[in-house]
């Protein structure tokens, strides 16, 4: 079965997430001719959404979303036939936990780590950092590769094993927390106040598409924010718009921004 891949994606306007996206209809199109279990790479929150929007639309497939633990970010989607018994879909993924000294390490230096000895970053889950190991979650053809390549994080010696799914848990999440009144919640007024900008650099930090609103890139600085989207900065890392502690008598909010470390 041949599939009009770019019907199914008029919609995208991202390059990158149409790119991402064809992959995923290459997956359904085997899936549909071969009457097969097929699973994509790790995709994100809005790449996921991205890819229900379109298996929606064809009512003779089925599909699961696996990434470890529930509340995991990345995650793979596998894609079925309608007909085959959900309980006997299993995950095809693995788990490692990295020990090392965690106090001078980071998600960045782990993710670096990884991605030095050769993997791609789409064949990699969830990085939780705890206080003294760290968990990753990978694809399963990559599991030995990683377990026996994988010996240092940034200039630490690293030691890893292979753990169950059930032995995951939530990770530490680390950031610095600021309180800020606020005129708006304009995008490019929040990412001044977290990271101190003028006004005028936010704007073409956003126009540059170097920001990401919940995982989906914003090049539009005017864009309003609700409390708890999550801001992504290239170079930057991220922030989250936490909260609301209250408006003042101008009509200013009081906002806590939490900035991911």
């Amino acid at each position: 079965m041949v599939i009009d891949k770019e019907s199914y994606m008029s919609h995208i306007k991202d390059i990158n997430k149409q790119i991402t996206m064809r992959k995923v209809l290459d997956k359904i199109e085997i899936s549909l001719f071969n009457h097969s279990l097929e699973i994509t790479d790790f995709l994100d929150p809005y790449e996921r959404h991205l890819a229900k929007s379109i298996l929606n639309r064809f009512n003779d497939l089925s599909y699961t979303e696996f990434g470890g633990i529930s509340s995991s970010e990345r995650k793979v989607i596998l894609i079925y036939p309608y007909y085959f018994d959900k309980s006997t879909i299993i995950s095809k993924l693995r788990y490692f936990r990295i020990h090392c000294d965690i106090d001078a390490l980071s998600h960045k230096d782990f993710l670096g780590g990884l991605l030095g000895i050769g993997i791609n970053r789409t064949k990699i889950g969830d990085i939780q950092v705890h206080n003294t190991y760290a968990d990753i979650t990978t694809k399963d053809e990559l599991g030995d590769f990683i377990l026996y390549n994988l010996k240092k994080i940034g200039n630490k010696n690293v030691s890893i094993s292979e753990i169950c799914k059930d032995d995951l848990k939530e990770p530490l999440l680390r950031f610095q927390e600021i309180n800020k009144f606020v005129t708006s919640l304009r995008l490019d007024i929040v990412l001044s106040t977290a990271y101190n900008f003028s006004r005028q650099e936010s704007i073409n930090i956003v126009k540059s598409g170097k920001v990401k609103v919940n995982w989906q890139k914003i090049t539009k600085p005017s864009k309003d924010l609700s409390f708890g989207d999550t801001i992504s900065t290239k170079g930057l890392g991220r922030a989250i718009l936490y909260s609301n502690e209250g408006i003042s008598k101008k009509g200013r909010y009081l906002v806590t921004i939490r900035i991911l470390t």
